[in-house]
C-alpha cells in the first residue's frame, strides 16, 4: 500500500434535488417482538424489511453482527432512519440470520456472505429500485464491501461506519463469539438449524482465507470506483487498522473525524460529515 498516495481525505459539499420515487410508509417496530414491516420472499428466504421516508433510495445495514435486525438502528451511534429519513428513502432490514429478527433462510455454508447479499439485492429488485446509495455499520462493512465488488453500477455511494475486520493479532474472534453468542441463540428458536450446521457457516466466513475485510480482497478495493465514506472504530470486532487500510487503498475514499463516538457532542459532527458526503454524491447523478 502506497502511505503517500494521501495524507488527508476530506469530503466534498453541494447540494442536489432528490431524484427518486418516493417509498411507501412503513411504521417502525413496536418493541414487543411483533412485526410491523413488510415481507419479501424469495425461494427459501424470507425477508423482514422496512420502506420509509421518500428521495433517493438508501439501503441501511444495521450493526449487531449476525444478529443484525432493524431495531438496532435505534440503539446505534446515531440512527440512520431518524437522522436521514427526511431527505432520502430509508430501506433496511432483519438479516435471515437474525435470531432476534423476522427473516428466514437457511444458512448457506458454501456462500454464507454471498446468500445474505443476494438478499439485500434482491430487496432492492423487489423494490424496483436500481440505483440507491448504503449505509453500514460493523458487519455492515463487509457486506458492503461485497456488494460494491457485485453491484459496482449500481451503488451511487457507500458509507461504512464502524466496520468489522480482521484482526491478526486475534484471528479466530469473529468465529469464536459467534459460536458462543449467535450460533446457540438462533439453534434455540431455528429448529432447522444445528450446532454442525452453525461451525460450518462460520467456518466460511471467517476460517476459511481470513484477512482483511473478510469478503473482499485488497486488490478488489483498489479496483472500486464508488466513492466511499469510511468511519473508523477501534474495538476489537472493528479494527482501525483494517478500516483506515480499506480507506487508503479506495481509489474515492475520504475518512471521518476520528474518534467520532467516543464523545456525544462529536456525533452530529460526524453524522453532518456523512449527510454531507451523500449529498454531494447525490448531485453528481441528479
Amino acid at each position: 500500500m502506497d502511505t503517500k498516495r494521501r495524507t488527508v481525505l476530506t469530503t466534498g459539499a453541494a447540494a442536489a434535488a432528490m431524484a427518486a420515487a418516493p417509498g411507501a410508509f412503513a411504521q417502525q417496530q413496536t418493541g414487543t417482538g411483533e412485526s410491523t414491516g413488510r415481507f419479501y420472499e424469495k425461494g427459501n428466504a424470507r425477508i423482514h424489511y422496512q420502506d420509509t421516508g421518500s428521495g433517493f433510495p438508501l439501503l441501511i445495514i444495521p450493526g449487531g453482527g449476525l444478529n443484525s435486525t432493524i431495531s438496532w438502528n435505534a440503539r446505534g451511534p446515531f440512527n440512520p432512519v431518524a437522522e436521514l429519513g427526511k431527505e432520502y428513502r430509508c430501506i433496511t432490514a432483519d438479516l435471515r440470520t437474525a435470531w432476534d429478527g423476522h427473516s428466514s433462510g437457511p444458512l448457506d455454508a458454501d456462500r454464507p456472505w454471498d446468500s445474505i447479499a443476494d438478499d439485500q439485492l434482491g430487496l432492492m429488485d423487489h423494490l424496483g429500485i436500481k440505483r440507491f446509495m448504503v449505509i453500514g455499520f460493523c458487519i455492515g462493512g463487509p457486506f458492503i464491501w461485497n456488494l460494491l465488488k457485485r453491484a459496482p453500477d449500481r451503488i451511487v455511494a457507500a458509507v461504512i461506519s464502524q466496520p468489522s475486520g480482521f484482526r491478526k493479532e486475534m484471528p479466530t474472534l469473529s468465529y469464536d463469539g459467534n459460536m458462543k453468542g449467535w450460533g446457540p441463540e438462533i439453534v434455540k428458536r431455528r429448529p432447522d438449524i444445528t450446532m454442525e450446521a452453525v461451525d460450518r457457516f462460520l467456518t466460511r466466513m471467517y476460517r476459511n482465507n481470513p484477512d482483511f475485510v473478510y469478503t473482499v480482497t485488497r486488490d478488489d478495493v483498489r479496483a472500486c470506483k464508488t466513492p466511499v465514506l469510511v468511519m473508523p472504530d477501534d474495538s476489537p470486532p472493528h479494527p482501525y487498522v483494517v478500516a483506515m487500510e480499506s480507506a487508503m487503498l479506495a481509489r474515492q475514499s475520504e475518512v471521518s473525524l476520528y474518534p467520532w463516538k467516543d464523545t456525544k457532542d462529536k456525533i452530529p459532527l460526524a453524522v453532518r460529515q456523512v449527510r454531507t458526503f451523500m449529498r454531494a454524491h447525490r448531485q453528481a447523478i441528479a
